[in-house]
């Protein structure tokens, strides 16, 4: 059976009642091919003289990897000239990236995290590339994008995916028509889909979260954790397995794929941050892919999807995956907060 690539997918979609615009079918394919790039990169590791950090520091304060760098001018490189885009953010930037102005302007806003799990890159764990799509709003028409037209609660992105480099490299796609996965053909250079209908079971006994944080969280993460930890012998009557990766690409990867709960809650060492992980360059996206995949996600007390942004690098707190896990968990929030 002759299997169907990216783009016989991405046309199949856009014929099919309009389900994708052109526009954004050349935009994805763009990101697909910067990914490819990415990870021919991350594969070659010492080989290329790819790994260990820089003398900086990323907006976030952060320091960065090479890796890091060569990521993000990829992403911004491939992008800029395709007249696709009014502009793009990057969670390793400051500010906006304009599209210059020798270069056609489109009408869609590119956010990425262009290689999630940094602190694994040097020891060969997997790794991967976040990116969210929105559309510039009807307002910033006949003007330059400034950062506020980015600021879209994560319910109006019109794509959301993510490249995962691991011992295959995959990428997962949502374009709102549920979730796909492909895979790379490194002989034929292309993504073969191989995974056409991605589903997160509601329930699940695997939960991804860095317990050696426990004793900062707030009382409700603390009791839907142990309850977890005390397994059969306790009140959920259910034994559970732990699994913490500290890359969000591959725990989210992996729950897609076979369920799951992923927490990264919100900790008493910095109160005034409501979490640790970036709104618009990874909640947003994981959340529309959790949720399109069947899941649930919820920063404790709200849907992620839903959140108001205020500032191009906001922080949130996430949990999100399984559907009953997570709804159990963020019941405990919206209890303690009454």
């Amino acid at each position: 059976m002759k299997r169907k690539t990216l783009t016989q997918y991405l046309v199949e979609q856009q014929r099919s009642a309009n389900a994708l615009h052109a526009e954004l079918r050349l935009l994805i394919e763009i990101v697909s091919r910067a990914c490819k790039t990415i990870s021919h990169s991350v594969s070659k590791g010492a080989l290329g003289g790819v790994l260990g950090s820089l003398e900086s520091e990323n907006v976030q304060g952060e320091v960065q990897k090479k890796l890091d760098v060569i990521s993000n001018e990829v992403l911004l490189e491939a992008n800029e000239w395709g007249g696709h885009l009014a502009a793009m953010a990057s969670e390793e930037m400051e500010t906006i990236h304009l599209i210059p102005n020798r270069y056609p302007k489109g009408e869609y806003l590119l956010l990425f995290d262009p290689l999630d799990g940094s602190s694994n890159i040097d020891v060969n764990v997997s790794i991967g590339t976040i990116f969210s799509v929105l559309k510039a709003p009807a307002s910033a028409s006949g003007r330059d994008i400034n950062e506020s037209d980015f600021l879209q609660p994560g319910r109006t992105q019109v794509a959301a995916g993510y490249a995962i480099y691991g011992p295959q490299t995959m990428l997962v796609l949502t374009i709102g028509q549920g979730v796909v996965g492909f895979t790379l053909d490194r002989e034929m250079g292309s993504w073969v889909l191989t995974h056409e209908n991605l589903i997160i079971p509601e329930d699940t006994k695997e939960l991804a979260v860095n317990m050696s944080n426990m004793r900062h969280w707030a009382p409700p993460m603390k009791r839907y954790v142990q309850e977890c930890l005390d397994g059969t012998s306790g009140e959920r009557d259910k034994n559970f397995n732990m699994r913490w990766i500290a890359s969000m690409v591959a725990d989210v990867h992996r729950l897609i794929t076979r369920g799951g709960i992923f927490m990264y809650p919100w900790d008493d060492r910095e109160p005034n941050k409501p979490g640790k992980l970036r709104l618009m360059y990874e909640a947003n996206p994981m959340s529309m892919l959790v949720e399109q995949a069947g899941g649930m996600a919820t920063n404790g007390t709200s849907r992620i999807l839903d959140i108001e942004p205020h500032a191009l690098h906001e922080r949130v707190s996430v949990m999100l995956g399984s559907k009953n896990e997570v709804a159990r968990v963020t019941q405990y929030h919206l209890d303690a907060a009454t």
